[in-house]
């Protein structure tokens, strides 16, 4: 029997907003098993202890700091009832923070339960954001935290707000029509120019193609913020090819506002479920807080698929499919598919990003001040010249966590980089602490992971089949690495079809045995 190891769980919660009554009402629990995918347990999932529901339960590793860490999808901005059932068969108690969207909302203790098959739950009432949020159990001491049997969320007693106005585009609509349901607008540009906060905009099926990019400056709020997103499920492309710099000639630059077919200076946007395609940058956020982007795909652009910079704060990008983005007046040295460089800000989120195919790297950091989380993520085939590019300079590497000497103590956790050109994760001058864990590097013919001019703890990673494995210099360490187990390590699968394939109906990234050691150890990322 292993006594208490923390847990690390990512569980999304999609689903459409939905119009609700005014009334006040407490919504059902919803119960999400700690063994059951998308959940994932940084140990092992037990059945020897009884009493459980589902399954099993979620033995992780004894780590202070090692979380069990939740994505909430809330229709409305309120309080919600959050109920861990545990068991902590040790004499004492189990201290955590519980963080909520990147703030430490309270301080809380899962006491002794006497025994292992002794369950009980811990309730906790915290404050949710409209739309995407994350609760992280951190553990602040050595024994980690209590074994996980399951989570469950109950909406909180706080009135539902009512719907804010709808406005619908569609490319047989008409920019003189009100933008309802049956007489929709023709351009997102319309839509965006009416919109208030609370608005939602949605996008009928098919190809949107205009001449200019679309500019969404103005603000939302923390409870209205303004929507852009699909209809129905519908699948709207925006194309940005007869945009200006689609390609830019080579050396040339773009003016800021022309960057992105989506180009983003407000707070508090919601961009969902949209595909956006060759512009220039597919989406790029500037000096913009607050947003989420979710489920999208930017694919094909004459930049990077997703590019943030400036002074940006608690955004965050769920589920992101980016991939061919390519930059020809740059060589390819600058088109990732997802970029956060150059500027500041607390509180930014990546989670279920795969990143391929990318002239450049797969996500790049470069000289971004302040720490970000990156969790359940995929990297592969970046920084090879797909298009032919004259005297080509992509860097090739799947995670590139920073440059030029600029210190962010970032976190990447449960995330995978393989068949990169370069490298699988690399600090690449980042001086900071930086933390990483339970992450695979596979073959990459640089080096799986790189951490050699910087302070990094890196531990229950595994490095396979790299240039060479791992390059930690004089300051960076860690424990429980494949590289510290010694051995060799055989996989249960290399085949990455599941994994990277068609995503599962909330979003999320197939299940899958790739990449993990044919041994059982708990080293590695498990999806």
């Amino acid at each position: 029997m292993k006594l208490k190891r923390s847990v690390t769980l990512a569980i999304l919660l999609a689903g459409a907003v939905v119009a609700m009554p005014t009334a006040a009402a407490a919504a059902d629990p919803i119960r999400y098993e700690a063994e059951a995918a998308p959940a994932t347990c940084d140990g092992s999932i037990d059945s020897n202890h009884a009493g459980y529901s589902g399954t099993g339960f979620c033995n992780a590793d004894n780590t202070v700091g090692a979380a069990a860490q939740f994505a909430v999808n809330a229709t409305t901005s309120g309080t919600a009832t959050i109920s861990v059932r545990f068991a902590n068969g040790a004499t004492t108690a189990r201290p955590a923070d519980v963080i909520v969207n990147g703030s430490t909302a309270q301080s809380t203790s899962f006491g002794s339960t006497g025994a292992w098959p002794t369950w009980a739950t811990k309730t906790m009432t915290v404050s949710l954001s409209s739309g995407s949020n994350t609760i992280r159990l951190s553990p602040t001491g050595s024994a980690g935290l209590p074994n996980i049997d399951h989570l469950e969320v109950t909406a909180g007693d706080t009135p539902s707000q009512p719907p804010g106005p709808a406005l619908y585009v569609a490319t047989n609509g008409n920019d003189s029509n009100p933008g309802t349901l049956s007489q929709p607008l023709q351009t997102v540009q319309r839509a965006v120019d009416l919109a208030q906060a609370g608005t939602t905009i949605y996008l009928r099926g098919g190809t949107y193609a205009p001449s200019t990019n679309v500019q969404l400056l103005k603000d939302g709020t923390a409870s209205q913020p303004i929507t852009l997103r699909t209809y129905n499920g519908e699948r709207a492309i925006l194309d940005g090819e007869n945009m200006p710099f689609t390609p830019g000639a080579v050396d040339s630059s773009i003016p800021r506002p022309q960057r992105g077919a989506i180009h983003v200076e407000g707070d508090h946007w919601h961009i969902i479920g949209l595909e956006i395609i060759n512009g220039p940058y597919g989406i790029f956020g500037l000096d913009t807080n607050n947003s989420v982007f979710e489920r999208l795909v930017t694919r094909d652009n004459y930049e990077s698929g997703l590019h943030i910079i400036g002074s940006s704060s608690n955004n965050q990008v769920i589920n992101l499919d980016s991939f061919g983005n390519r930059d020809p007046r740059k060589n390819g040295e600058s088109a990732d598919g997802l970029a956060v460089k150059e500027g500041s800000g607390s509180g930014n989120i990546v989670r279920g990003a795969r990143l391929w195919n990318n002239s450049d790297d797969g996500l790049d950091f470069w000289m971004f001040e302040s720490p970000i989380l990156v969790e359940d993520s995929l990297t592969w085939g970046n920084g090879f010249n797909r298009w032919n590019l004259p005297d080509y300079t992509g860097d090739g590497n799947g995670f590139k966590m920073g440059g030029n000497g600029v210190s962010a103590n970032h976190t990447v956790h449960n995330s995978m980089a393989w068949d990169n050109a370069v490298s699988g994760f690399v600090d690449n001058n980042n001086p900071g602490q930086l933390r990483i864990d339970h992450c695979t590097a596979w073959r990459n013919p640089g080096t799986g992971f790189n951490f050699n001019r910087s302070a990094s703890t890196l531990t229950n990673n595994l490095a396979v089949a790299n240039g060479t494995n791992v390059s930690l210099g004089s300051s960076s360490g860690g424990s429980g690495n494949s590289w510290d187990i010694g051995g060799s390590w055989p996989l249960v699968s290399t085949d990455p079809g599941t994994i990277t394939g068609p995503r599962q109906a909330d979003g999320a990234i197939p299940s899958s045995t790739f990449l993990r050691p044919s041994n059982g150890a708990g080293v590695g990322a498990r999806f």
